[in-house]
């Protein structure tokens, strides 16, 4: 046994990861990768993981790359210059290790492949932790201390819940309100800063009662007049995300609507979920400006007051034809108001899934984030699944 782990000792192992929110899982995957030889380790920059993960790191790359230097049975560790799921490739050319080592939930087809055609040893392990400590992984952590509270999804009438624009004409907006099955990305029209306003009264989930009443709670929280922050968020943003299922508010030159209607039909919303989903663009970039460019008229929100109206009875009616007419139409007339929705580098998005899809429009106020499908079918490639939250 002696002379077994020595004449591994002078041999090259290498792992690959992000080590984000490091943790004992970590520590006993590189203690059971260097028991092999030397142990390697390459880190996903900030860059590549967020473009993997739509989500920012907890630590930043060279934050991570210190820690992970620290640990005794780790001889050298590098940030990983390349992108995507095999950004590690590089670092593998410098390091040219004799062994790669991954745990079975991070093996994949491509990593044993690329191996075989660089003469390295393949080796998956299990997920063992040491004695008297619990198997820990970060998609463990995260779902154990994530956040639990609802994102929202606009449908039809967006904009009609600033005054500016329901002061030509009154409407409804159409929101429903999502579980989160996913980290939406930050700056992506899923109201996150709605939402993160909501973390700082209610940390994890909400609490129980009389939604409507949580929703204008939010709102009053959100738009401090003591903030002077010179915008006020949309009430449709509070209401989607506290108030559960399909939701149309209606709204007449005021900040809060005069009357909201529910809908919590299980074959409505089921429906719904069948026939939605979600595509990643990219976050909306700090300093675009959506209303740069506004050009709102009477004409203009009446379109956008009828085209949310039609929306909601075609749901009503399971009318999928009507639904992805009257969809389209509400984009289109949000487009001819707020033109700098469509901002650079979305085209291309929206050429693709245009013909993936019966209609499409983007999140919330645009400007990137992501492209809400009406669907008829299998989803389409890099789609996401939609989760509407149902009413206790």
């Amino acid at each position: 046994m002696q002379n077994d782990r020595k004449s591994h000792l002078r041999r090259k192992v290498f792992v690959s990861g992000c080590y984000d929110m490091l943790h004992s899982g970590h520590v006993a995957f590189f203690k059971a990768a260097s028991a092999f030889g030397d142990l390697y380790v390459g880190i996903g920059s900030d860059a590549t993981i967020y473009d993997l993960k739509k989500r920012k790191t907890v630590y930043g790359e060279r934050e991570r790359l210190y820690m992970v230097k620290a640990i005794r049975y780790v001889t050298d560790a590098f940030i990983n210059p390349g992108s995507g799921m095999m950004d590690f490739v590089e670092t593998i050319d410098r390091v040219q290790p004799d062994i790669f080592v991954v745990n079975t939930d991070g093996g994949s087809d491509m990593k044993r492949k690329f191996c075989e055609e660089r003469g390295i040893e393949y080796i998956e392990l299990q997920r063992i932790p040491d004695d008297g400590l619990d198997a820990r992984s970060t998609t463990s952590l995260r779902s154990a201390n994530r956040c639990g509270l609802p994102y929202r999804l606009d449908l039809a009438g967006t904009w009609i819940d600033q005054p500016y624009v329901s002061c030509h004409h009154p409407g409804w907006a159409l929101t429903i309100s999502l579980e989160p099955t996913i980290e939406f990305m930050e700056r992506g029209g899923m109201s996150t800063s709605t939402r993160n306003a909501a973390r700082k009264i209610w940390p994890y989930e909400l609490p129980t009662g009389n939604e409507e009443m949580l929703a204008r709670l939010l709102f009053c929280f959100e738009n401090d007049p003591e903030q002077d922050k010179g915008h006020i968020s949309g009430a449709q943003d509070s209401i989607g995300i506290c108030m559960s299922g399909l939701n149309r508010h209606y709204y007449d030159n005021t900040y809060w609507p005069t009357k909201i209607e529910s809908c919590h039909d299980e074959a409505t919303l089921d429906w719904l979920e069948k026939h939605l989903c979600l595509v990643p663009t990219f976050p909306r970039k700090h300093g675009c400006s959506v209303v740069t460019g506004k050009e709102i008229t009477p004409e203009k929100v009446a379109a956008l007051a009828d085209a949310a109206n039609r929306c909601w009875e075609a749901i009503m009616r399971h009318d999928l034809d009507a639904f992805a007419k009257s969809y389209a139409d509400s984009f289109a007339a949000q487009v001819s108001m707020f033109p700098a929705m469509i901002a650079d580098g979305l085209q291309p998005f929206i050429d693709k899934y245009s013909k993936l899809s019966l209609a499409h429009k983007l999140s919330g106020a645009g400007g990137g984030g992501y492209l809400a499908l009406v669907i008829d079918g299998d989803l389409p490639e890099g789609a996401i699944p939609l989760k509407i939250r149902r009413r206790e």
